[in-house]
């Protein structure tokens, strides 16, 4: 989860077992408010709205607190946002922060949570209308196990996700091609949040035709499997080069940390050829890869020299792939020393696409390949929110009753995405959304 924090001090409000050991070998660095405000801006080109994300930015610091006050735990993000180098993980990208136990980790804890209130939770039902008078939203229409049903409610809270699910809306607003794309999580994701609201005269934002996408395994199930989770993902390309089926590179691996480009190099994946590419690593960089190329479940081939390797990868032009190895290995500057902790500079020189960062040469067997596809995590556009989460209206007015929070919600990001932003933002402003429905409900606000 990305949150700004000035050093080890802020992370123990956050991670209080965090144990003096732990300390000893982390430097987890610093990243504040400003830094974050600005990797938005950046990775949208600055189309986000900017109340939006001051909310999330201020607001995302005292939310985790309050998480953790709630039952979620939280730990250092050893495995995915540090290497250890030299006896000592050094944090990067602004990262420094997950959640125990993963995503599982995170429903178990809130539904403990939930559990404690008493909060009942209907399952297998699913919301087909907003009811509203006119005035005011009273509540939504449910349709479970061949039943519909009313549930008047004071004030709702939308947050059933975007709506990557949906391979007609998919198509609709992201292109042609996207039909095809694998979807990392739930089936269920299908936009029936955005379309309620619509339909009762909600005002759309943010970037309809964009979307969070991945590098996914190319042989996962069409939708996420429980049991595998997020380790069909195949995060580590900034330590290789990728290749299409013509056996050409075709992004720069290195542009940037992972995190700020991982959310965008799905949709380069989809567009190359057969809607696939080859992940290639040799031996020097293979202790690093994430954990997430070891699972059973991965399409790979590995090989002793590149030629056999080469022979291996599946629709691939296997000529034309040894000269595009045989290239880059000729452009890498090895006078800047490898360090995948920072942005090292060592880069390619004369080479197209470039590698900017972590260029090392394919040269050492054994030899990886990892096959991959796009897995499309969530969608851009959305609905209008204001900075308290309420939904607005065509003419930018409140829709009484009636907040938003989540993946749903349009206006925060555009073409790109920063890691770990997500989830806060579902915390931040799903916090702010409860809490306005409460206080509405309550007849505290209008």
């Amino acid at each position: 989860m990305r949150v700004p924090f000035q050093g080890t001090t802020d992370l123990l409000e956050l991670m209080p077992d965090l144990s003096q050991e732990d300390q000893d070998v982390a430097d987890f660095g610093t990243y504040s408010e400003e830094q974050f405000f600005k990797d938005m801006a950046r990775v949208t080109e600055s189309r986000a709205d900017p109340d939006l994300v001051e909310v999330l930015v201020t607001k995302s610091f005292p939310t985790l607190c309050w998480m953790r006050e709630n039952g979620v735990r939280f730990q250092p993000s050893y495995g995915r946002q540090a290497f250890k180098i030299d006896g000592k993980f050094r944090f990067w990208g602004g990262l420094a922060v997950e959640i125990n136990g993963g995503g599982p980790g995170l429903i178990d804890q809130l539904m403990a949570a939930v559990e404690r209130r008493n909060v009942e939770i209907q399952y297998e039902s699913r919301a087909i209308e907003l009811l509203y008078d006119g005035n005011a939203v009273r509540g939504v229409k449910v349709r479970r196990r061949g039943e519909t049903y009313d549930v008047p409610a004071a004030a709702v809270v939308l947050a059933s996700g975007g709506f990557e699910a949906n391979r007609e809306w998919r198509t609709r607003y992201l292109g042609p091609g996207w039909d095809l794309a694998k979807v990392r999580g739930t089936r269920f994701n299908l936009g029936d949040g955005i379309r309620m609201a619509l339909d009762i005269g909600a005002s759309s934002a943010g970037h309809w035709s964009g979307c969070h996408a991945v590098a996914w395994d190319m042989n996962s199930p069409e939708f996420g499997d429980l049991a595998v989770g997020d380790g069909f993902q195949k995060h580590s390309y900034p330590l290789g080069i990728m290749v299409n089926a013509h056996g050409q590179r075709f992004v720069d691996e290195g542009a940037d940390f992972r995190n700020f480009t991982y959310a965008k190099y799905g949709r380069r994946i989809l567009e190359q050829p057969g809607h696939f590419a080859w992940q290639i690593f040799d031996s020097k960089v293979s202790e690093l890869l994430r954990s997430e190329y070891r699972i059973r479940q991965v399409t790979t081939v590995k090989a002793n020299t590149l030629q056999e390797l080469a022979s291996g990868l599946d629709g691939v032009d296997g000529p034309e792939f040894l000269n595009t190895v045989a290239e880059f290995n000729a452009c890498v500057d090895h006078n800047v020393e490898f360090n995948p902790n920072v942005k090292d500079g060592r880069s390619t020189l004369g080479l197209d696409p470039p590698k900017s960062n972590w260029a090392t040469t394919i040269s050492e067997p054994p030899f990886e390949a990892y096959m991959v596809t796009c897995g499309i995590t969530f969608t851009f556009g959305g609905l209008r929110i204001d900075p308290a989460a309420r939904v607005l209206d065509d003419f930018g007015k409140p829709i009484p009753g009636l907040y938003a929070a989540g993946e749903l919600v349009g206006d925060l990001f555009y073409f790109n995405y920063p890691g770990g932003t997500g989830l806060t933002s579902g915390a931040v402003f799903g916090r702010l959304a409860g809490t306005g429905a409460a206080r509405f409900a309550r007849g505290e606000i209008s």
